[in-house]
């Protein structure tokens, strides 16, 4: 079991998608979507930007993965498909990659990483598909812009505010870390994204 730990700039309920009783991470960290397994961790911090570097995002366990193919026809997670004109959490939908069939060129829906206008963005096409895979999970707590303070014997290893993601932490420190998020006794969806206060 490994932990990847990361900071969370932009929590908009995107990356990841903590709606419909599942958490994805679909888009972004194609490092960490590329080789975390079934049985990982994967941990999201808050942004030193908005103060909130020492507190936890989210938390999920990797139960499953998948391709960006996979995940687009699978109608478990169309409900994960972006609707603009729905609500927020519909409006942040992850499910947004899949593959021309002639070309087999990548196509992206209209949602959170296309352009202003609704055409395809393609440094975040790039970025996204480095890593042809979704990382899944329904063993998982999201706390948005409310998650705990991390205990101070945790944050130095976890390198709370910095840019890449880390892991590499000794078996006993994953232990520990994943026995306090199991000690609070939280799962699934709990507080909304830290940035929908600033989103219409």
């Amino acid at each position: 079991m490994k932990l990847y730990s990361y900071v969370v700039a932009r929590d908009f309920g995107f990356a990841p998608n903590p709606f419909f009783g599942v958490c994805t991470l679909a888009t972004c960290k194609p490092r960490i979507r590329g080789v975390a397994q079934i049985g990982d961790w994967v941990v999201g911090t808050g942004s030193k930007r908005h103060g909130r570097e020492k507190h936890i995002v989210y938390a999920m366990r990797v139960t499953d993965a998948m391709t960006f193919t996979q995940y687009w026809n699978d109608p478990l997670f169309q409900r994960k498909r972006p609707n603009l004109r729905g609500s927020k959490k519909q409006a942040f939908g992850d499910n947004i990659y899949s593959r021309n069939s002639r070309t087999k060129k990548w196509c992206q829906a209209n949602s959170h990483h296309s352009m202003a206008d609704g055409n395809p963005n393609p440094s975040n096409i790039r970025t996204d598909t480095k890593a042809d895979r979704v990382l899944i999970s329904d063993d998982f707590v999201y706390w948005g812009g409310s998650g705990p303070q991390v205990p101070q014997k945790f944050l130095n290893h976890l390198g709370v505010g910095g840019r890449n993601h880390r892991t590499n932490f000794p078996p006993k420190f994953v232990e520990e870390f994943v026995g306090w998020i199991r000690s609070l006794g939280e799962k699934g969806y709990v507080g909304e994204p830290l940035d929908w206060s600033r989103t219409p």
